[in-house]
């Protein structure tokens, strides 16, 4: 199963709630943003490497590397990203899914090319969004490039949102929506680098994961 992460708008907390589906599913979380990687990196070869095919995508997974998730992270410099063959990710991400069995992919923002590739060799996708006026509209249109690319829709997360309009944005998306709140442990975990449930397993942010990761099973 290749399960992406998409939402049309940066900042949204997209990574974050990648990070932590990985860790709720036990998969292996791909950073697939070649040239804005957000996810924890270090020494090895990277999703550049693998893209440019100077490495094994198997061998480029940090096994129980960001937080206890196994990670394939994307490299940082803009020499990788241009030596990136940006079409040999689904290539990349199907022979993961191979060997580990479940991939969470955290798609780069945007409509452009690369933020496609992902879809296509996804079997569903999560929109990520806020629930403002900016956000909500480009989580859409991420939604019809998903539809196009035949990579279904299973449910939306309002991220940082507190009391936000859950049936309207349930309409405009299509899918049902899981919010999660903004709170303490949710930026003390992104700052480690780890999933909250981690850092505080009891607070409402660690639930609303798993409720949303109970809906995807």
């Amino acid at each position: 199963m290749i399960l992406a992460v998409a939402g049309g708008k940066g900042g949204v907390g997209k990574s974050t709630v990648a990070l932590n589906v990985a860790a709720e599913l036990d998969a292996v979380l791909v950073d697939a943003d070649l040239g804005m990687a957000d996810l924890p990196h270090g020494p090895g070869p990277d999703l550049h490497d693998v893209l440019a095919g100077r490495a094994d995508a198997i061998e480029a997974v940090r096994e129980r590397g960001a937080g206890g998730v196994d990670v394939l992270p994307c490299g940082r410099t803009l020499a990788g990203a241009r030596a990136a063959d940006a079409t040999e990710l689904v290539e990349a991400l199907r022979r993961v899914e191979a060997h580990y069995g479940a991939v969470v992919v955290d798609c780069p923002a945007g409509m452009a090319a690369d933020a496609g590739l992902p879809l296509y060799a996804a079997d569903s996708c999560l929109l990520v969004s806020t629930p403002d006026g900016v956000a909500v509209p480009d989580a859409l249109r991420t939604k019809a490039l998903a539809r196009v690319l035949d990579a279904g829709v299973e449910r939306v997360v309002l991220n940082r949102a507190h009391d936000p309009p859950v049936e309207r944005v349930e309409r405009t998306l299509g899918a049902p929506v899981t919010v999660v709140p903004e709170h303490e442990a949710v930026d003390r975990a992104r700052n480690d680098g780890r999933a909250v449930a981690a850092v505080a397993p009891e607070c409402v942010p660690a639930e609303r994961f798993r409720d949303l990761v109970s809906g995807l099973q």
